[in-house]
Order: structure tokens, then C-alpha cells, then sequence
């Protein structure tokens, strides 16, 4: 269960603080609309890291809250509430403070009309600019009629590039190869070099949080979390939703199956991790190289242990709240023997990939220095994960907010110093590294685990209904880095609120501090080291 915060009476005695509220996950604090701004200023050097932003509507008012952490230690959470008006709602921006509020905000006012004062771009991010209503409002009109109308291809440094200057706009995708997914990016050039990158998403989005909030907690929002990340990280978001969930409901995991999400989530993470490093060598080497063939040969590999595991090859839907769905395959010793037998393969290919990439000339010339990211820009737009520990932010969920079985193991927190494309890219070859001692420590464990202890779920009521108006925010450490989710409860049997935070979300809005300056070709790079998934960055 969350360790319960005591809030100091300096945070208290704000001023614009004008109440208090408890969360499952943190202490909240209730802030006056026009005083977030001064708020969060004088809150921003105990709380660095502004994982989520979650805007919801009440009866009587609508809300955002601001889910604030601290890269150093995530335990230490504070959520900051703002309420506004029915009528006209709006609130001061926290992008000044924090960056990556921006995207968040911009969700907000998209889909539930809040305004944000002093944003530096309010316009719509999932929907077109021309769409009328917000679909989030229970007032939304579901059956009008939209008109999505072609606008004038407009060069948005027109009135700044100087006149000896020649800029043009380029569209990469949104159905392009390079962009992993169904994304847009608006490119404005000054010959080759990038001078502003726009990030355009909306392009799949798949009302997954809406989804969720028709389901029921126990028997039918589990399905989704795997369709979020369809490059194998399924089992980690299906955590993601367990974790918030089993909180809410005040649920426990019995310590067997927690060895077995344990094993089975790191098996998912080299899964993810295998794809990205393959993918990225077709963009920056070119070609059908040998790097994605070995990696897809060795995905299959980690896809056929899962599979006799879960019964699924990609949409797992193995976890359960309290647990998982079932024990180990029959008969054990040969499942075992499985995992081993690729598990002692693994530090020759990884020294394999190691030769294919990092001692590749071509690839070190498109990776080194390129897509730089520094620790402050990093932490400014909550960039999590491989992102964020290749730019020297030592944060991990699994170590820093212990879940699972992962405080009682042996195994290490990779980081890198640079920043670059190449920094991010190899700390995902290491983390593989990392993922195979955690599963082979677990498969020990499990081997020796006696038979009448082996108990895959708690006793777990056939009707979840958590208090009315609980509220909390709970995070793994997924495949791309911090996957959140917020919950709010009304009392009955399925979610009033169901918030996703994708850490691919996040990565993109740091794209453009990333590539501005650099070649199109960098760009690329730059965007395929993010290993960013449109499924958590549309929902």
C-alpha cells in the first residue's frame, strides 16, 4: 500500500492554497486557479518531475490535476488540484514551470475546453482545429456533424527567418516508415538543417480511457493495457493498471505470483527492447541489415517462451488483479529448461550486437552527438526511461517505487552520460542484460518454490467497487520508461475517470529541443532513438 505523506505547513500555507485533500498515492493540495503558477514556482525545487497532468468534469466544476514527483525519490508525490468553473473554465498554465505540462494541457483543453492563461500554444493536439465541441464534456453532442476543411500550407517561421534565409515545410508521414507509427511531423528547413519540428498526433486515436471506463475493474478493462504497446510491452501496462487498481480495491498479491509477473514483465521489456535496437538499425543503417533479422529471430525466441506462458504471442492478458491467470506450464522442468537454454545464448549475441552497432562506423557517424538531449531539457519534459537514463537521470521505477519482486534481487539501474542518440540506444542493450539476470533469478526461485505454497491470486471479490471519489495515480517502470495511471472511483463497478500516461507522450514533446539545429537525416535518428508507440501516445 502507498506510504501515506504528511504535508509540511510550508506547502500548507501557500498562498492560493486554499485546501487539502488525500489521494491513495499522495497528499493534494487544493489551489486557487489564478495562483497555480506562483504555486508550482515555489513547489518546483522540492518536486522536479511533473509526471501527469489529468483534467476531469464534476457536476459543479472542472479540474486538473497536476501529479507532481520527484526524479530522486518517487515515493515523495504531491498532487496539486485545481478546480474552475463550469461555465467558462480556465486556469493559469503550469508550462512555465514545468515544460512538459504544455502537451498535457493542450489534451485538456481539447477534449474538455479547459483554457490554460499564458499557454504558449493552446490549440487543440488530438483533433483537428476545425472540430467543433469537447468530446469529454458531458454535454458533448455525439451525433453533430464535423467538417475537417483543408487550411493554407503556411510556414510557420514566416515572419522571423531573415530574408537571406530559405525555409520550406516538409511533411514526414503520417504513413511513413521512420516515424514508428501512425505520426506527422511538420518540418520546417533551412536547406537540409531543421529549424523547428511540430509534432502532429491524433492520428489513431483509439479512446482507449474511455474504453476503461466502460469496463468493469476486475473482469474487463485487463484486455486493454496490452493494445498501448503493441512492440511487446503488454505485460508491463497490464501491471501499470494492476498496481492502481489492487490499490484502490485494497488488494494483496501472493509473493509466488508476484515472482511470475516479475519474471514474465522482464520477458515482455527484451521483447520491447529487441524491436527498438533492430528497428533503429534499419533507420540509421539502412537496408535489410543483419541487426533486425538477429532481433526479430531472437523476439521470436522470447514470443515462444510467453506464448506457452500466457496462450498469446503479443496480447498477453495474463495479469489479474491480485495475481496472474494461471501457473507455470506443464511440465515445469522442460518450460525451465526453455528459458535457460535461451537465457545462456544471450551474452553472445548481446556482445554480437555490441560488435554490429557500436563498432559500426556508419552507425556511430549518424548516432554520436547527434539528438543530444542534456539532463535539465530531459527533466523539464518528464522524459523517463532509456530516454531519460541515457541522459544521466538515474530513475527507475523498480528500484526507486519497489514493486513486484524487484527489491529482493540482484541486478542494476543502467545510465549513460552523453545524452545521444547512441547513449540511448546502447542502454537499452545493457537493460536487456539487466532483464536477463532478473528473469534468471526468478526462474530459480520458482524452480525451488514449494508445491503447496504456490498461489497464483489472492481471494479477490467477483465485484470490484471501490470507495466513491478515491482517487490515485501508480506507475511501473515499463518498456519506454514511467507508465501512469489515474483512477478515480464513484462507487461502483467501473472507473468515473481512467487517466493513461505514456511515456512516449512525453518524449516526443522534447523532439523538437532534440533536433532543431541538426540535418533532416539526424531527425531520423533522433526520432527512432525515442522508441516511442502511438497506442500510449493517442490512447
Amino acid at each position: 500500500m502507498a506510504v501515506q505523506q504528511r504535508l509540511s505547513e510550508a506547502i500548507v500555507s501557500l498562498d492560493g492554497v486554499i485546501g487539502r485533500e488525500e489521494h491513495l498515492n499522495a497528499p493534494a493540495i487544493v489551489v486557487r486557479p489564478d495562483s497555480l503558477q506562483s504555486v508550482l514556482e515555489q513547489l518546483r525545487s522540492q518536486y522536479d518531475h511533473c509526471a501527469c497532468v489529468t483534467a476531469q468534469e464534476y457536476v459543479d466544476r472542472f479540474e486538473t490535476i497536476y501529479h507532481l514527483r520527484r526524479y530522486d525519490e518517487p515515493t515523495t508525490e504531491l498532487s496539486v488540484v485545481v478546480p474552475t468553473t463550469v461555465d467558462g473554465p480556465h486556469s493559469q498554465s503550469a508550462s512555465a514551470v514545468y515544460p512538459t505540462a504544455a502537451w498535457h494541457e493542450r489534451e485538456a483543453y481539447d477534449l474538455l475546453g479547459i483554457e490554460y492563461d499564458g499557454h504558449p500554444d493552446l490549440r487543440r493536439i488530438l483533433l483537428p482545429e476545425t472540430w467543433v465541441g469537447h468530446p469529454l464534456r458531458s454535454s458533448y453532442d455525439q451525433e453533430q456533424p464535423q467538417i475537417v476543411s483543408l487550411s493554407e500550407h503556411e510556414n510557420p517561421l514566416e515572419d522571423d527567418r531573415a530574408l537571406e534565409s530559405d525555409t520550406m515545410v516538409i511533411n514526414v508521414g503520417p504513413h511513413h516508415p521512420a516515424t514508428h507509427g501512425v505520426l506527422h511531423l511538420l518540418v520546417t528547413l533551412d536547406g537540409e538543417q531543421v529549424m523547428r519540428v511540430d509534432p502532429q498526433l491524433g492520428y489513431i486515436h483509439r479512446c482507449e480511457e474511455q474504453m476503461c471506463q466502460s469496463g468493469t475493474y476486475r473482469h474487463q478493462i485487463m484486455p486493454y493495457p496490452d493494445r498501448w504497446d503493441w512492440g511487446g510491452g503488454g505485460l508491463l501496462n497490464e501491471w501499470a493498471y494492476a498496481r492502481v487498481a489492487e490499490e484502490l480495491a485494497d488488494l494483496s498479491v501472493p509473493e509466488y505470483a508476484q515472482v511470475i509477473r516479475t519474471m514474465s514483465a522482464e520477458c515482455s521489456r527484451m521483447l520491447s527492447h529487441f524491436l527498438a535496437i533492430g528497428t533503429y538499425a534499419l533507420d540509421v543503417v539502412g537496408e535489410f541489415t543483419a541487426v533486425f533479422m538477429y532481433a526479430i529471430r531472437d523476439r521470436e525466441q522470447i514470443q515462444t517462451l510467453l506464448e506457452a506462458l500466457t496462450g498469446q504471442r503479443l496480447m498477453f492478458n495474463y495479469f489479474r488483479l491480485g495475481g496472474v491467470a494461471w501457473d507455470l506450464p506443464e511440465p515445469r522442468d522442460e518450460f525451465f529448461e526453455q528459458v535457460r537454454t535461451f537465457l545462456g545464448t544471450l551474452p553472445e549475441k548481446i556482445e554480437e550486437y555490441d560488435d554490429l552497432l557500436a563498432h559500426n562506423e556508419i552507425y556511430q557517424r549518424r548516432c554520436v552527438d547527434t539528438g543530444v538531449l542534456d539532463e535539465s531539457t530531459a527533466t523539464a519534459f518528464g522524459c523517463t526511461g532509456p530516454v531519460a537514463r541515457g541522459s544521466g537521470i538515474d530513475y527507475d521505477l523498480r528500484r526507486d517505487d519497489p514493486y513486484g519482486y524487484y527489491e529482493n534481487l540482484d541486478w542494476d539501474v543502467v545510465t549513460a552520460s552523453t545524452g545521444d542518440n547512441f547513449a540511448r540506444v546502447l542502454v537499452r542493450l545493457r537493460e536487456i542484460e539487466q532483464s536477463a539476470r532478473i528473469v534468471e533469478q526468478c526462474v530459480e526461485l520458482l524452480e525451488s518454490w514449494p508445491a503447496a505454497d504456490r498461489t497464483i491470486q489472492s481471494n479477490v471479490p467477483r465485484t470490484i467497487k471501490p470507495p466513491t471519489d478515491a482517487e490515485c495515480y501508480r506507475a511501473v517502470e515499463a518498456a519506454k520508461g514511467e507508465l501512469g495511471i489515474y483512477i478515480r472511483s464513484d462507487g461502483t463497478d467501473t472507473p468515473a475517470r481512467f487517466k493513461i500516461r505514456g511515456p512516449s507522450f512525453s518524449h516526443l514533446q522534447a523532439l523538437d529541443s532534440m533536433a532543431t539545429g541538426e540535418y533532416v537525416a539526424d531527425l531520423i535518428a533522433t526520432l527512432g532513438s525515442l522508441d516511442t508507440i502511438m497506442g500510449e501516445v493517442d490512447r
